[in-house]
């Protein structure tokens, strides 16, 4: 596994890289309090077929941390991800992104479509429809990021840790609940609490309307215990061209981190039949 610091836009964005160079190349986008960790486990299942490139965004991991939070608005993210791909000479990829760093896919597959061969969303969404519903998810997240500056990162941590979302974690063996902890108690509360601000669900644009404009292969996934997002891509699936989408049992939230063998099978599976769509 190959790590490197890539300097963009005056910033410092950390990602790890495995895989020979000749091989289809896959990217990771982390969740909101992940990084480049939360995919090793994966990135090791596909290293041998495929070139796993696994970022840190802005604010997150070993990345820079800013203190303005309009630099992690979603077009700074966008344009960050973009001098990423050019540096690194990523001219072609499967793109794969989990929750916010699903939401992030998606908003890079919509400004650079030449770039993405296809793209696999987990456990993520197009953002909220409706005005109404982006301004209370902005206050929720204001209040939820000044929370993290006033208390801390390991009482947001130990309340992080207790929100539905996660419940199925709980199941998880101790070492993998232990892993999980590390990697968000890693993380900077500036970086996560101006991550709320600047590329939360409520403050980033909707993207429901240009689905429809996607046409390469989307496959989502999600955990059948995690209903909410279960049928955000039910809606999903209505919208856009070309899309599978699968279903974990067992599973909540994270299905790359609590089945992680079936998640790199997913993906796998998903990249040969596009490329057999192709031939």
């Amino acid at each position: 596994m190959i790590e490197d610091i890539i300097h963009v836009r005056g910033q410092q964005v950390y990602v790890k890289i495995s895989g020979s160079d000749n091989l289809p190349i896959i990217v990771f986008l982390h969740g909101f309090t992940g990084s480049t960790t939360t995919w090793t486990t994966v990135m090791n299942l596909l290293d041998k077929k495929y070139r796993c490139v696994a970022i840190d965004l802005i604010g997150h991991g070993k990345s820079t941390v800013p203190k303005d939070y309009d630099r992690y608005s979603m077009d700074e993210q966008l344009q960050d991800l973009e001098v990423v791909a050019e540096k690194l000479k990523l001219s072609k990829f499967t793109l794969v992104g989990y929750s916010m760093g699903g939401r992030v896919a998606l908003a890079y597959t919509l400004r650079y479509p030449k770039r993405v061969s296809s793209l696999v969303l987990e456990s993520s969404s197009p953002g909220l429809k409706k005005e109404s519903e982006r301004l209370e998810r902005k206050k929720a997240d204001a209040n939820l990021s000044l929370r993290i500056i006033q208390n801390g990162i390991e009482e947001f941590v130990d309340f992080w840790e207790e929100i539905a979302l996660f419940n199925s974690q709980k199941k998880l063996s101790t070492d993998v609940q232990k892993v999980v902890r590390e990697e968000r108690l890693s993380q900077s509360e500036t970086g996560l609490s101006n991550s709320l601000l600047g590329i939360g669900t409520g403050s980033q644009p909707s993207y429901w309307d240009e689905l429809s404009t996607i046409n390469i292969p989307v496959l989502l996934i999600t955990g059948e215990l995690d209903k909410k997002f279960v049928q955000i891509s039910k809606e999903m699936l209505n919208l856009l061209p070309l899309v599978e989408h699968r279903t974990q049992k067992d599973a909540g939230h994270a299905i790359h981190v609590e089945k992680p063998v079936l998640f790199a099978t997913m993906v796998r599976e998903h990249i040969i039949k596009v490329f057999n769509l192709r031939r």
